[in-house]
């Protein structure tokens, strides 16, 4: 098989024994019926909440126990090219087969997910999540037809102030939610100073609340700052998760543009 990078990977069966480093795909294995055969997840996997109790916990997204890992005995290892490190890859290929996910929009969410169908035997759960998705996408498109797109500024870290810029799956997800990014000129998540023209033209600041846990405190900040633009902080996850999580994402979208 191949993964999302076109990596080759062999398979003898299908996995029964799977360790997920990336928590959004931890999330989708579950609703995809195939809770009972995660066996190890990373801190970070909070959806659904119970499952850091029943599984081992091996580490974060950038640094974790290898031997743990090792002695779970895996038949896949799932993990992304940006979450996760290409020197963790290497080191995790010598255990179990790896999949290695590359999102940048909804087209790659549905093709992870068609995937992850082949992978475990679940074509059916998926083919239905997938539809699922793009009816809740579909249902909010038509809603927001004729409204006007207004500029937002994208904030996922201070010290320094990082932004969602382009050539990322937030970047889509800022269109998806009916917002033109400010920040569309740049590329990744570029550092930069609060007297950038991109932000003084932005309509309204996104404070996301990860990976930089934003607050109420971030937002009076700004406000001083900027008195006649729209701050608010948005849930995280629901622009940046890219699992059967953007089931609620559509819904969400539809109250932030009220």
């Amino acid at each position: 098989m191949k993964d999302q990078l076109q990596r080759e990977f062999h398979l003898k069966n299908t996995p029964k024994r799977i360790v997920s480093l990336v928590p959004s795909q931890t999330e989708l294995l579950v609703d995809l019926g195939l809770e009972h055969s995660i066996v190890g997840v990373t801190k970070f996997c909070v959806h659904p909440k119970h499952l850091r109790l029943s599984k081992k916990v091996v580490g974060g997204t950038k640094q974790i126990n290898l031997q743990k890992i090792k002695d779970l005995k895996p038949d896949i290892i799932l993990c992304n090219k940006e979450e996760n490190t290409k020197e963790m890859i290497e080191e995790l290929e010598a255990m179990a087969p790896i999949h290695v996910s590359d999102i940048y929009n909804l087209g790659d969410c549905y093709e992870l997910i068609e995937m992850y169908g082949e992978i475990f035997q679940v074509e059916r759960e998926a083919s239905e999540l997938i539809s699922n998705i793009q009816k809740e996408r579909e249902t909010f498109q038509l809603q927001i037809k004729a409204t006007e797109k207004q500029r937002v500024a994208y904030f996922i870290w201070k010290n320094p102030w990082m932004v969602a810029a382009s050539d990322n799956f937030i970047d889509a997800m800022i269109t998806e939610a009916g917002f033109l990014n400010a920040f569309k000129d740049k590329k990744r998540y570029p550092e930069i100073e609060l007297e950038d023209v991109n932000l003084k033209e932005a309509d309204y600041i996104f404070l996301s609340s990860e990976p930089f846990p934003f607050r109420q405190e971030h937002v009076l900040e700004f406000q001083l700052k900027f008195p006649e633009k729209v701050i608010k902080i948005v849930d995280g996850e629901l622009f940046s998760w890219y699992g059967s999580r953007l089931l609620k994402s559509f819904n969400y979208f539809k109250n932030l543009q009220k």
